[in-house]
């Protein structure tokens, strides 16, 4: 009985694989291979205003992760650099969009957002000094895309 179940299971295995191996290849088949258009990806780094840096981490940290996610910005990673004197001054951070248009419309409904203005004008002023921003899309090598 035993033999019998494991015939039965590698004949099965063997149909699937023979079947997802000649997909696209029988006549008549209709295939659609879809191709999802890669994330856009933004590296922005933030160079704090002297003695505001933790007070820069703070705001991300409680506000601005959920002021991105509520407007369309995907958060992946934030970093803070490990060597002096980047480690006294920057914040780094990626973000994701489904792309350049929909990142422009995430970045205006942020700015333009009521109750994020509250917040940033309570803050006591600027955290910043400069902001830059890179967009970048992964490679077709990379893992992640």
């Amino acid at each position: 009985m035993m033999k019998q179940t494991m015939v039965t299971v590698l004949g099965l295995a063997a149909a699937f694989a023979a079947g997802f191996a000649a997909r696209g290849v029988t006549p008549g088949e209709a295939v659609a291979h879809a191709q999802a258009r890669p994330r856009v990806y933004e590296l922005r780094t933030y160079t704090a205003v002297e003695g505001r840096l933790d007070a820069l981490h703070a705001r991300f940290k409680d506000h601005l992760l959920g002021f991105f996610q509520k407007h369309g910005m995907t958060n992946v990673v934030y970093f803070k650099p490990m060597d002096a004197p980047l480690s006294q001054t920057t914040l780094m951070y990626l973000v994701s969009h489904e792309s350049r248009e929909a990142a422009a419309k995430s970045w205006s409904a942020f700015q333009n957002d009521a109750d994020w203005k509250k917040i940033s004008s309570a803050g006591g002023g600027a955290m910043a000094s400069k902001v830059e921003s890179v967009f970048l899309v992964p490679t077709d090598y990379s893992p992640m895309k």
